[in-house]
């Protein structure tokens, strides 16, 4: 009897467990539905039409291949003319401000924005910014829906989101998913890159539109796909909503975004460089390189310095060092704190602009500025016993590649007079006026080469 009794009570149990979860699990398709939250949303997501005329045959043909046929507008008629379609996303209704991709309206010659109303706005660029992929367009209309700002600090990786573009040219298309991972670098997309990704499907014609949270806020710009045949397989990238946030307030008082340069080159701490600079944790960015006259090296910066924070920022690995300096203006006081044999040190910058940096080298160097060099001897069956310098490099474009110095030359005499080595080669283009005359090993050949100092 006491153990019917047992049995019936844990019979009973079990029915009000399954009941109770019956309940509960037949009231989450009402609880879970995004559809009153896009209803606000959805306004703010644009249709883009950039139109580019493209003058080469090749180019034209690449931007094709790039684009699925369904992208391309129906009035297009030209065949120098090339329409890309994209996403945008209404940032400030007031001021009628759109983020996008740079890469979307790169070139064009009109930028034709839709609402989801279908109303048609020709959009004014403010300004772009290619490196990091971010665009800022104006249209003057009223009414206008913006979507909230998120911070995309606060973004966890399983956090369910949802993108929204016109993928393909359809119009208001809403795809769903996690975040699948966080602060993506080195993918070769863009140059600046700490890009969010989800499974939420993106295809083309989804760039520049929004990837958004459960509240309903911005936490990152849709810019591109890891995918085969151009197909969405659940590997989409985002730039951090910060990031574009960033961008965003320089273009809007700038035009432009004009970044500091720190001067060092920096690598991840793996664990075996952990244990060789005696570290407790794999956090921070080790400097490999500080360039000379950079601001890194006037403010005292070493080689073996670990960077911990840049103004604050927690820096955890080598990309987080050029993100954060990447998004500094020039001129941009900045606060270091690294760690110097387990010391912690404080080091004041002032980002410097690359362009007076370059200049003011290619001052100091008029007529080797941007050649890599470096001490040779060789026993040549042709030459002979040679005593010289060899070019490891030539920066494109500069003074020496347009007097067709090459990698590989090796450099005997500057103005007639032999040299041996680097010291003798830089006294004796230090004495050289406006001219340098080289005399040049080029395999079995050796051939004179004149390098005249460029008018500043």
């Amino acid at each position: 009897m006491k153990g019917f009794l047992r049995d019936t009570f844990s019979t009973i149990a079990l029915i009000l467990v399954l009941v109770v979860s019956t309940n509960s699990f037949s009231s989450n398709p009402i609880d879970v539905s995004i559809a009153p939250m896009l209803q606000q949303v959805l306004p703010a997501v644009v249709n883009i039409k950039a139109q580019i005329k493209v003058t080469d045959i090749n180019t034209l043909r690449e931007l094709q291949k790039q684009h699925n046929k369904n992208d391309r507008s129906d009035d297009e008629k030209e065949s120098n003319t090339f329409v890309s379609v994209a996403s945008g996303v209404i940032v400030d209704a007031k001021n009628g401000f759109i983020l996008t991709n740079a890469h979307v309206i790169a070139d064009a010659q009109t930028v034709t924005i839709t609402l989801s109303d279908g109303y048609h706005y020709t959009a004014k660029i403010i300004g772009m910014d290619k490196p990091s992929d971010i665009a800022l367009l104006q249209i003057k209309a009223k009414n206008l829906t913006a979507i909230q700002m998120g911070n995309s600090n606060d973004v966890k990786v399983g956090d369910f989101v949802a993108a929204i573009g016109n993928p393909f040219g359809l119009n208001q298309t809403v795809t769903s998913g996690i975040v699948s991972a966080l602060g993506r670098t080195t993918l070769g997309i863009e140059n600046y890159e700490n890009f969010i990704q989800t499974d939420a499907s993106i295809n083309p014609g989804n760039s520049g539109g929004a990837l958004i949270n459960m509240k309903g806020q911005l936490v990152g710009i849709n810019t591109a796909i890891l995918a085969p045949d151009r197909g969405s397989i659940g590997i989409g990238f985002a730039i951090p909503s910060n990031m574009a946030k960033s961008v965003m307030l320089q273009l809007l008082e700038y035009g432009n975004v004009k970044r500091g340069v720190l001067g060092i080159g920096a690598q991840d701490i793996t664990p075996e460089l952990a244990s060789a600079f005696h570290l407790n944790s794999f956090t921070g960015a080790v400097v490999t390189q500080v360039l000379p006259d950079s601001p890194a090296q006037q403010g005292g910066m070493l080689v073996g310095d670990i960077i911990t924070s840049v103004s604050g920022n927690n820096i955890k690995n080598a990309s987080d060092v050029v993100n954060t300096i990447g998004f500094l203006r020039v001129d941009s006081k900045v606060n270091i704190n690294v760690l110097r044999n387990n010391k912690p040190i404080t080091i004041n910058v002032t980002l410097s602009d690359p362009k007076k940096r370059k200049k003011m080298i290619e001052q100091m160097n008029p007529f080797l500025y941007g050649v890599g060099l470096k001490n040779f001897s060789a026993l040549s069956p042709i030459h002979g016993n040679v005593q010289a310098v060899l070019v490891v490099s030539v920066e494109r474009d500069s003074n020496s590649w347009h007097s067709d110095l090459r990698p590989g030359d090796i450099i005997t005499s500057v103005n007639q007079q032999k040299i041996n080595n680097i010291d003798e080669l830089k006294a004796a283009t230090a004495k050289a006026n406006k001219e340098l005359l080289l005399n040049v090993l080029r395999g079995p050949s050796a051939i004179f080469l004149v390098i005249n100092k460029e008018e500043t």
